[in-house]
């Protein structure tokens, strides 16, 4: 009986040691402000030397594409807030860093009853399409954003071929 006393008095304390060197730990591990991507927009960072893998936790919530030179392409895709890994060839961690992507700070969301529009005001107000938008404005805007690209590329307007 005396053993197991000793030996619980010696876990215990253990135990508040360790509760008492975590607060310390964790100032130091805090994690740095997020890097804030804008939905549909991309970011530039550049990343360290030697850098073999990049990592991205949730590609729904952003895209990464590494370039020449040790620069990080990272592209917003969805709302929310992932995390983005750098590894070297041996697995090592070189960089860890929060993603955030946010809506864009021009746009205008304008609500009539459970339908939900968005608009960019940059300075005339014109329609967006962005996650959350009403299946039917969302699928009409990016109809009439797909005609009008293809009449660009092929050079016609209304059906008649540009002279």
């Amino acid at each position: 009986m005396m053993r197991s006393s000793r030996r619980l008095r010696a876990a215990l304390a253990g135990l508040a040691l360790g509760l008492i060197a975590v607060p310390a730990v964790a100032e130091q591990t805090a994690p740095a402000d997020p890097l804030v991507v804008v939905l549909d927009r991309a970011r530039l960072v550049r990343i360290p030397d030697h850098v073999a893998t990049v990592v991205v936790g949730n590609p729904l919530i952003a895209d990464v594409s590494v370039q020449a030179g040790g620069i990080l392409v990272i592209t917003g895709k969805g709302y929310g807030i992932t995390n983005l890994i750098a590894l070297d060839r041996g697995g090592k961690v070189l960089m860890s860093e929060a993603v955030q992507v946010q809506g864009p700070p021009d746009a205008v969301v304008v609500y009539r009853g459970v339908r939900r529009e968005s608009y960019s005001c940059t300075p005339e107000c014109d329609r967006r399409i962005t996650l959350g938008d009403t299946p039917e404005f969302f699928n009409e805007t990016i109809t009439q954003t797909g005609i009008r690209n293809q009449r660009a590329q092929t050079g016609t307007a209304g059906g008649t071929p540009a002279r």
